[in-house]
């Protein structure tokens, strides 16, 4: 396939459809019912209104062929330093090897270097070798690997019982009750209770 010019520019609320379908080319769990298009469209409109978000796109001669995420946020619970997270970053099969993602990543510096950022971070999927070693190239560590889950199952993973029925709290109280009885067995019987006058 022929260069063809890579247009960068922020996405809008209208492109709704044209990232559904950029994204269901790699992500089969994508919406694409109308449904699914409504929920992007309005969270296209939330994320243009947020200050700290931007999501950009490449387009070819009309067709979206490359998109990025981008936040910006703290880079710990424990620092006031903010960083530049950027997420889901896509370049179609067909359009790949041209730049378009060094384009698309060169906007997220742009952002980082005019809000005086001095980090920016890549979020990618591990199984994606291709792209962790275009990122390695361009001198992006690794750091932390991230995990998803839906809040209903870590929920029900979290609230499993031992095999006792015990909690970990339940399992830690049980171990001291044995402790206190095994001392009291080695103590041997305490002395007799003495009986007490009832009333006269």
């Amino acid at each position: 396939m022929s260069r063809q010019a890579l247009t960068v520019r922020e996405a809008s609320p209208d492109d709704a459809a044209g990232l559904i379908a950029l994204w269901a080319d790699v992500d089969r769990g994508i919406d694409a019912s109308p449904a699914g298009h409504r929920e992007a469209a309005a969270a296209l409109a939330q994320l243009v209104a947020d200050p700290d978000e931007r999501l950009v796109v490449g387009e070819v001669e009309g067709q979206l062929v490359a998109a990025l995420h981008m936040r910006r946020g703290p880079i710990g619970p424990l620092t006031t330093e903010s960083a530049v997270h950027t997420t889901h970053l896509i370049v179609l099969p067909a359009f790949r090897r041209h730049g378009f993602a060094r384009s698309l990543l060169e906007s997220a510096v742009a952002w980082a270097e005019e809000k005086d950022i001095a980090h920016v971070s890549a979020f990618v999927d591990s199984s994606s070798r291709e792209c962790n070693r275009f990122l390695a190239r361009l001198g992006l560590g690794t750091v932390a690997t991230i995990r998803i889950a839906p809040t209903a199952t870590l929920r029900m993973a979290l609230s499993r019982r031992s095999p006792r029925g015990l909690s970990p709290s339940g399992r830690h109280q049980d171990k001291v009750v044995a402790h206190r009885r095994s001392m009291r067995r080695r103590q041997g019987p305490g002395p007799e209770p003495r009986s007490v006058p009832g009333p006269g």
